[in-house]
């Protein structure tokens, strides 16, 4: 046998190890869409906010407050939902389980994090602290993506870097956490998204 033959056993057993410990299927065009939903969610939240609030992006109050939390939730629900219905396609386009070990894992990582930030988010919301929650939600968010990507395609830790270092910055210059959410959640998400679907997808 070859040194090329010893080489390419060794490339599909690392392969098999990968395959059997991570969950890869990940879709990048999920990655894309969410950005597409962040921005036009943060355009709406935006005008709202402008049109209703005495131009001050950091008042909210009454329905224009209740508004801006339904848009958010509205955003999270689609990206989910399209992630996991274009996660699914690629999954049995791979020939590879949605829901095993592997998945369970990658799940549990990334929701512990995210979980924990969005009860920490809303204590701050109901003390009136408007302005920190842009920078907790890109801070725990990447916390959960540096989490997951133990279980996954590992190019995902690096995402999650830069939510992480977009938070801080915003947690010290709150007055920018919306335009830094915007970068993070959706000009971000776009660009890794698209980077990850000619990576991985399009192979």
């Amino acid at each position: 046998m070859s040194n090329e033959d010893y080489l390419k056993d060794i490339s599909e057993i690392k392969n098999l190890m990968n395959k059997s410990s991570r969950f890869i299927s990940l879709s990048g065009l999920s990655g894309v869409l969410a950005g597409i939903y962040a921005l036009i969610g943060a355009a709406i939240a935006f005008w709202l906010v402008d049109t209703h609030s005495d131009g001050k992006l950091y008042i909210f109050h009454g329905w224009v407050f209740w508004t801006c939390m339904a848009i958010l939730l509205m955003i999270a629900l689609l990206s989910a939902v399209t992630g996991m219905l274009l996660t699914t396609q690629k999954a049995k386009k791979n020939g590879e389980k949605i829901w095993d070990n592997s998945s369970k894992r990658l799940l549990f990582n990334f929701l512990v994090p995210l979980t924990v930030g969005g009860i920490y988010c809303t204590i701050i919301l109901s003390h009136g602290r408007y302005g920190q929650t842009g920078g907790l939600m890109l801070i725990f968010y990447g916390l959960a993506l540096v989490s997951a990507s133990k279980y996954s395609l590992g190019d995902i830790k690096y995402l999650g870097y830069i939510q992480i270092v977009l938070g801080l910055i915003a947690s010290y210059y709150p007055g920018y956490g919306f335009w830094l959410w915007v970068i993070g959640f959706g000009i971000m998400h776009i660009v890794y998204g698209a980077w990850m679907h000619f990576k991985y997808d399009t192979k």
